[in-house]
């Protein structure tokens, strides 16, 4: 069958959406859309095992990454909206970026076909088998390679308490592989001669999807209840910094609001929550120190707020080191200590090769300036230990266990998805929040600037939340937890194991004469 024929076509038309709409889009992901992701990859597998069984490898090549392309733009429209709106860049330039984006990462779609294509040399079967093998592969160099594991398959079913009952052991990915690997069984009805074996196969798998989804979803572990309670404020400060006041105003301003919610109920707090946001809070305004310390002391409670961290280094030729941080405050002592961000949002708080890309440095109005923290210890105050992290940092499992691996009790998730604008980013953002909780067995605040900020507890369900886009503050309720998953002991040795599998079943393959095509 020829590469571009329209059987082809439409085929990777189908997969395409069917990967992107088992993902959040401007909204909460509804049950029967999250159902679509047991079959979502059954085109992909018809394409290149059955339609190009007799491609060359360079044929797979180009299917698979047509395929990551139009995912991509379905899933991570929002960067043309994050670079036209804030970025400042003319429509067709940040069109350009979002595009050049799409068609880097889609290599990785690319990877798995070509690696599908090289194990069909052993047989259409054996592909089959491999493929959930291949797939975790890819998902893993996603996250090491280019550090962007934006929308993993497994994130699809974070409402499934089945399958999210795997995360606290083989983190997301256990359940990105129970997905590719019914969608191959099911695949073998299409892709397999027909037989009876591979009719009972693909059955079963039906079988299992339907109920592990209806299940799952059905049932739902019921959402917990904290009797600890945290203020979390959502300023929702314009990310253009247009309406922005001075910072002894806005300082003042979350304090009332703290004060404000920290009465509606008759516990005492136990921590308040101001975001990464476009505030002009620093260590280097006094304003803003003496403000949120006295906020610490009036409400008897510590405060951890995001905040831009300048450390004096006369070794550097500005003189000093900046970053973006969370810094805490206790009713005693004021400013104590701080949590400088690791993990840096490229063209957004650093230019990677800055020279070439030039275009994009008015992204944000820090960027290319934050140097990268390189301690993930707790921040601790009354005898309890927070495991605070900064936006984006969310979506890396396996750097936010070390959180919990170190003693965090709770964990805390500051950010500003103002950037987003109302796009199905911070939606999707929140759904790989969620997965952390789980796989941590830990009870999550996540305050953003202007939403969707939320208690999320240890099951991954949301507990209480405040309404987007609003400016205000919020009573949650949440609980110290102090045991350890395996996850949180051993990170991705799920994943790594599954890779090694897939190396194993690839060098087989290559040393395997090839087989006819059935």
């Amino acid at each position: 069958m020829r590469l571009l024929s329209s059987r082809v076509l439409l085929a990777l038309l189908l997969t395409s959406v069917l990967q992107v709409v088992i993902f959040p889009v401007a909204g909460p992901l509804p049950m029967w859309r999250a159902a679509l992701s047991w079959f979502a990859l059954i085109p992909l597998l018809w394409i290149l095992l059955s339609a190009g069984a007799a491609w060359t490898l360079r044929q797979a090549a180009i299917a698979g990454y047509l395929n990551g392309v139009l995912w991509y733009l379905g899933t991570c429209y929002w960067i043309f909206f994050t670079m036209h709106q804030y970025g400042g860049m003319a429509v067709p330039v940040a069109a350009m970026v979002m595009l050049l984006f799409c068609m880097y990462l889609a290599l990785y779609h690319a990877l798995f076909a070509v690696l599908l294509h090289t194990v069909g040399r052993a047989g259409t079967g054996y592909a089959l088998i491999a493929a959930p093998f291949l797939w975790i592969a890819v998902e893993l160099a996603r996250a090491r390679i280019t550090s962007f594991p934006w929308n993993l398959l497994g994130y699809s079913q974070v409402g499934n308490s089945v399958l999210t009952s795997l995360a606290p052991i083989t983190g997301v990915y256990g359940l990105s592989f129970v997905l590719a690997a019914v969608n191959a069984a099911i695949a073998a009805a299409v892709v397999l001669p027909r037989r009876r074996v591979t009719t009972a196969v693909a059955l079963v798998a039906a079988v299992i999807a339907t109920g592990a989804q209806n299940f799952g979803w059905m049932m739902q572990s019921p959402v917990r209840q904290g009797s600890q309670k945290a203020v979390l404020l959502q300023p929702n400060l314009s990310v253009n910094g247009g309406e922005d006041a001075d910072v002894a105003t806005l300082a003042s301003s979350s304090a009332a609001l703290s004060l404000q919610a920290s009465a509606l109920d008759d516990s005492p707090t136990r921590i308040i929550l101001w975001p990464e946001s476009p505030s002009p809070f620093t260590t280097e305004k006094p304003a803003f120190l003496t403000t949120t310390r006295k906020l610490a002391a009036d409400v008897h409670s510590p405060v951890i707020s995001g905040a831009v961290g300048y450390v004096q280094d006369n070794a550097l030729r500005r003189g000093y080191r900046v970053y973006n941080s969370a810094l805490l405050f206790t009713p005693g002592a004021g400013y104590v200590s701080r949590y400088d961000k690791i993990h840096l949002v490229p063209f957004g708080e650093f230019v990677p090769y800055a020279s070439l890309f030039s275009f994009a440095s008015g992204l944000t109005q820090a960027v290319g300036l934050f140097d990268r923290g390189t301690s993930r210890a707790t921040l601790d105050a009354d005898g309890h230990h927070y495991g605070v992290f900064l936006c984006y940092e969310s979506i890396f499992s396996d750097e936010i266990r070390q959180f919990a691996r170190n003693g965090a009790e709770v964990l805390v998730n500051l950010s500003d998805d103002g950037w987003y604008g109302d796009t199905s980013a911070p939606f999707q953002h929140l759904n790989m929040a969620r997965m952390r909780a789980i796989e941590n067995h830990r009870w999550l605040l996540r305050d953003t600037n202007n939403g969707i900020t939320a208690s999320i507890d240890p099951n991954g369900r949301v507990a209480e939340t405040m309404q987007r886009n609003q400016r205000g503050a919020v009573a949650v309720h949440f609980n110290y937890l102090a045991d350890k998953t395996f996850y949180t002991l051993h990170g991705d040795l799920f994943a790594y194991a599954c890779t090694l599998l897939a190396i194993a079943m690839l060098a087989y393959a290559a040393l395997t004469p090839k087989r006819a095509v059935n």
